[in-house]
C-alpha cells in the first residue's frame, strides 16, 4: 500500500509541477533518490510518467491521459446517451436503458420511459445480473474471455423458470450476440419482462455500454423484439460516433 501511496503522490507532484527531477521527486516523497528513482522506473515502463529528452526531467505520460479519457468517457455516457434514450423510448413507446457492466454486474446510468410503458419502475442505478438481463448479455458477450470465464465458473443464480444458467448454453448464447449484433431476455429476469439490447462503442472500438429496449412479454413479443432491433442498432451506432467510434471499412 505504501508504494501505491508513492505512486499516486509521484502522479499528483508532476500534474502540479509540470515536470520534477528525481532529486525534487524524492524530496517530495521524503525517501533516498534511488527510492524515487526505481519508483519512477516503474511507472516509466507502465507509460504514466515519461522522461523529458536528456536533461532527466520526468512529466506526466500518455498512460494517465489514456486512463483520463476513459473515466470521461464513461462519465460523458449519461449526457450523451440521455437524448438517445428518449428519443428510442419515444419511437418505440417502451422503457429504454443505458448499462455498463460493473465488474460481474450491469448498472443502469439511464432510463426514458415511452408512452407505452405500464409500469413507473425505474432501473438507474440499479445493479442486474449479466447472465438474466439482455444488456448484461451484450456486455459479457464482448467481455475478455477470461472475465466469461470467471463467471461461468460460479454457480449462477436462477430468476424465473427462463433463467438460463448452464455455461454451454450461455457461451453459444455469446458467440450468437456477437454474430447478430444484438442480444435478448424472454422473461430470464422476471415473469412477464422481455428485452433487448445492442452494443455501444467507445474511440478505441471496445463495448463500453449496453443500449436496451423492455416491455411487457404481451407486447414485447418476439417479434415485436426482431422488428425494435433496427432501431436501436442506429441509435446505438450515432451514440458510438460521438463517442468517437470509427467502425472499420
Amino acid at each position: 500500500m505504501q508504494s501505491v501511496d508513492r505512486a499516486v503522490t509521484v502522479l499528483e507532484f508532476l500534474a502540479r509541477n509540470g515536470e520534477a527531477g528525481i532529486t525534487e521527486i524524492a524530496g517530495e516523497l521524503g525517501v533516498h533518490k534511488s527510492t524515487a528513482s526505481r519508483l519512477v522506473s516503474v511507472l516509466e515502463t507502465r507509460g504514466m510518467v515519461e522522461q523529458l529528452g536528456d536533461r532527466g526531467k520526468y512529466a506526466i505520460g500518455f498512460g494517465v491521459v489514456r486512463l483520463a479519457g476513459a473515466a470521461t468517457e464513461r462519465m460523458d455516457l449519461p449526457r450523451l446517451g440521455r437524448p438517445f434514450c428518449d428519443s428510442l423510448a419515444s419511437e418505440l413507446g417502451e422503457t429504454v436503458n443505458i448499462a455498463v457492466r460493473d465488474n460481474d454486474v450491469a448498472i443502469n446510468i439511464s432510463q426514458a420511459r415511452g408512452t407505452a410503458a405500464v409500469t413507473a419502475h425505474n432501473w438507474v442505478g440499479q445493479r442486474t445480473p449479466l447472465h438474466a438481463t439482455s444488456s448484461g448479455k451484450v456486455l459479457l458477450a464482448h467481455a475478455p474471455q477470461e472475465d466469461q470465464d470467471e463467471l461461468l465458473t460460479e454457480e449462477l443464480e436462477r430468476y424465473t423458470v427462463r433463467t438460463v444458467t448452464e455455461p454451454d448454453e450461455l457461451r453459444k448464447d455469446f458467440d450468437a450476440i456477437v454474430r447478430d449484433g444484438y442480444a435478448t431476455s424472454y422473461e430470464e429476469l422476471e415473469l412477464g419482462l422481455n428485452a433487448a439490447a445492442v452494443a455501444v462503442y467507445n474511440h478505441d472500438g471496445g463495448v463500453i455500454a449496453a443500449l436496451s429496449a423492455s416491455g411487457p412479454s404481451y407486447r414485447f413479443s418476439r417479434k415485436r423484439v426482431q422488428e425494435v432491433v433496427g432501431a436501436m442498432t442506429v441509435a446505438s451506432e450515432e451514440l458510438s460516433a460521438q463517442l468517437g467510434y470509427l467502425p472499420q471499412s
